[in-house]
C-alpha cells in the first residue's frame, strides 16, 4: 500500500473536522475543498463571488505549495456553487488564477455549502518535479 502524507499548513484554513487539508500519495495531491476563509483573521470573505473565489484560490495555492505542488500542477478541479447564476463571475476569477493552465473541471450547483458561502473548490494535482 502506498504511503500517505497528510498535509497541514498555517497558510490556509485548518481542517475543522476529521480530514486533512490535503493528502499526498504516489506523486498525487488530493486537496480538500477550500472555502473563502481567511487563515490570518479566521473571518469568512463575504460579498462578491469574485472575492470569495480569490480567497479560495489563495487557500488552494497555499495547500498545494505545502504539498509540493502548485496551481500549475493541478490536473482536475471540482467547483461547488450555491447557484449556477454565479458561474460567470467565478469562472473569470478562476481563470486568472490558473494563468492559462486549463485543468479538467466539473462545476455543480449544490443546495448549500459550509458557513453559507457561495463557492468551494477541491483539486487533484501532481507533485511538482
Amino acid at each position: 500500500m502506498p504511503e500517505l502524507h497528510l498535509v497541514s499548513t498555517p497558510d490556509a484554513p485548518g481542517a475543522i473536522g476529521p480530514y486533512s487539508q490535503a493528502v499526498v500519495t504516489d506523486g498525487w495531491i488530493f486537496a480538500s475543498g477550500q472555502i473563502p476563509l481567511d487563515p490570518d483573521t479566521g473571518e469568512m470573505v463575504r460579498g462578491s463571488v469574485a472575492g470569495q473565489t480569490t480567497r479560495v484560490m489563495q487557500n488552494l495555492a497555499a495547500v498545494l505549495e505545502a504539498a509540493g505542488g502548485s496551481l500549475s500542477t493541478v490536473v482536475k478541479t471540482t467547483v461547488f456553487l450555491s447557484d449556477m447564476s454565479l458561474f460567470g463571475e467565478m469562472n473569470e476569477t478562476y481563470e486568472r488564477h490558473f494563468e492559462g493552465h486549463r485543468p479538467a473541471r466539473a462545476t455543480v450547483a449544490v443546495a448549500g455549502l459550509p458557513k453559507g458561502v457561495d463557492v468551494e473548490i477541491e483539486v487533484v494535482a501532481r507533485v511538482a518535479g
